[in-house]
């Protein structure tokens, strides 16, 4: 099967770590910021982004808020972009 590309995917978040996800969040809003947006205690309370991880790999609802802030930050930084050009 060498030579052959995987197919494509219309799902943004294929390829992209909760890792990545989270440090980008971080990076955009600051901690403060992101746990005022979802309010659990690993993004209030001592936040790491190990800890985090720990927390939101073992907890679906949270890494479900955690994927839909993601995607509304890459929805609002495009549509920034749009409006710069």
């Amino acid at each position: 099967m060498a030579g052959m590309s995987a197919p494509k995917t219309s799902d943004p978040l294929h390829g992209i770590t909760l890792e990545a996800m989270l440090t980008a969040l971080v990076a955009h809003f600051g901690w403060p910021g992101l746990g005022q947006r979802i309010s659990i205690r690993c993004f209030t309370s001592d936040p790491s982004i190990g800890s985090s991880l720990k927390f939101l790999r073992k907890t679906p609802w949270a890494r479900d808020k955690v994927e839909g802030l993601y995607l509304f930050m890459l929805r609002d930084l495009a549509r920034a972009a749009s409006r710069q050009s």
